[in-house]
């Protein structure tokens, strides 16, 4: 496979600010979302899928048991709800992460283990509410 042909995965996140500290703050990262211990890119995705919801039930959105354990996995979450009192709490093997507010996303790293390593969503209303999502993994 010539150079050109290997596919590349990489997440860029730029934070400024004109006046959150006394001087301007400007930070950006960027990474390239490889294979557990090795320079190879991730080669997978579930692709961006979206749900929309309309009730406050807890549900699964990423099931530890249809991915592999010790892997790389990385996930994205998004609220895309444009009211800004609307949030999904998020929650990884019944631990609380926190909540997404209207147009708030997480990206984070996933040790998927089957049965104990859900990743869960919980709406905070039960008017029409979307999440956006997909998962990064290798096989």
């Amino acid at each position: 496979m010539a150079f050109a042909d290997v596919p590349r995965l990489q997440a860029s996140l730029t934070i400024t600010s004109p006046n959150l500290t006394n001087d301007s703050l400007s930070l950006t990262s960027t990474t390239q979302f490889k294979k557990a211990g090795t320079s190879v890119a991730l080669d997978q995705t579930s692709g961006v899928g979206r749900k929309t919801t309309t009730a406050t039930s807890q549900y699964t959105l990423f099931d530890g048991a249809d991915y592999s354990a010790n892997k790389a996995h990385k996930v994205y979450i998004r609220n895309a709800s444009l009211v800004d009192t609307e949030y999904v709490t998020i929650e990884v093997n019944s631990e609380g992460l926190g909540r997404l507010y209207a147009g708030d996303f997480m990206l984070m790293p996933w040790g998927a283990t089957a049965d104990t390593n859900d990743i869960k969503v919980t709406p905070s209303v039960s008017s029409s509410l979307t999440i956006e999502y997909a998962i990064f993994s290798e096989a």
